[in-house]
C-alpha cells in the first residue's frame, strides 16, 4: 500500500496507474496509519514491483510504503 503526502499526488498516481491497466484501489488510509492526503493505494505483491517502478519515474514516490501481515501494517523501509 502507498500512502501520499497530498491528495493531489494520490489522485495523479491513481490515474497513471490505471492508465497503465495496473489493478489499484485507492482506499481511505487505514485507522492504524497516520496521513495527511487520508487516501492510499492499494496493489497487491504480484504487481508491486510494476506501480513502483511507474510512481518512480512519473516522480510519484509515496510518503510511505506498507505491507499488511495478518492484521498488522509495518513500513517498508526505504522508501
Amino acid at each position: 500500500m502507498a500512502v501520499f503526502n497530498s491528495i493531489h499526488r494520490v489522485m495523479k498516481a491513481e490515474k497513471i496507474l490505471k492508465g497503465r491497466r495496473l489493478g489499484i484501489l485507492l482506499i481511505p488510509v487505514p485507522r492504524a496509519l497516520q496521513s495527511d492526503c487520508g487516501l492510499a493505494i492499494r496493489y497487491g505483491t504480484d504487481i508491486k514491483d510494476s506501480v513502483e517502478m511507474v510512481l518512480a519515474e512519473e516522480g510519484l514516490q509515496p510518503a510511505e510504503l506498507y505491507v499488511k501481515r495478518n492484521d498488522r501494517y509495518e513500513k517498508v523501509e526505504g522508501c
